[in-house]
């Protein structure tokens, strides 16, 4: 008896590929292996089966990206959003001048430090489909929360240019937040990195 499995060589979540093809439903191939597709919005990887829904393992960074003689991990994905997605908030200066750059992705302006503005990590911007939406974040140290506007990516994949102020790549789980959003969360902007957690409003 023929079995099923073997007709197509179909491959799911991690599984090889070298087309999307190979890859099972709505998975596509990166990196040679099949993975949600982060256009179409799939979790069929990162819910991943043994009931734990651990921290965040279903993203893989794609590679590495050298500057100043510093090696630095680049990544196309983010860890699944969730009603409380772990992440870390990092302060970020949106107005002309400031750390950013250039405008802001979304709506090409620059951002007033008293704007509850957030750039997310790459695979959370998802191609910008988070741009002018709200998300809550909640600091992990007070308990404290505030709602702010996603108008940038916090580039996961680049960095190290003009385009990026010469800073070097995001981490791929960065809500990258103006100074109103660190006072409204009545946190120490000179820590510059604190532990939070995030979801859409």
């Amino acid at each position: 008896m023929s079995s099923p499995f073997l007709s197509n060589a179909i491959s799911s979540c991690n599984g090889p590929c070298q087309s999307m093809n190979d890859c099972d439903g709505q998975l596509i191939c990166t990196n040679g292996k099949c993975n949600d597709d982060p256009d179409v919005g799939t979790h069929v990887c990162s819910t991943g089966g043994g009931g734990g829904g651990g921290g965040g393992n279903d993203c893989q960074p794609s590679g590495t990206l050298t500057c100043g003689g510093t090696s630095y991990t680049t990544y196309t994905c983010s860890p699944s959003v969730t009603s409380s997605t772990q992440a870390k908030l990092t302060l970020n200066n949106f107005a002309q001048g400031g750390d950013g750059g250039d405008p802001s992705e979304c709506d090409e302006q620059y951002h007033d430090n008293t704007e509850l503005v957030v750039a997310l990590s790459t695979g959370w911007y998802d191609g910008g489909s988070r741009c002018g939406k709200m998300i809550r974040i909640t600091a992990a140290s007070n308990g404290k929360s505030v709602e702010a506007k996603v108008v940038d990516e916090c580039d996961s994949m680049r960095g190290c240019d003009k385009e990026h102020a010469g800073q070097p790549p995001c981490n791929n789980n960065i809500v990258d937040g103006s100074d109103a959003v660190w006072d409204a969360l009545e946190l120490n902007k000179d820590l510059g990195v604190v532990d939070v957690t995030w979801s859409m409003t």
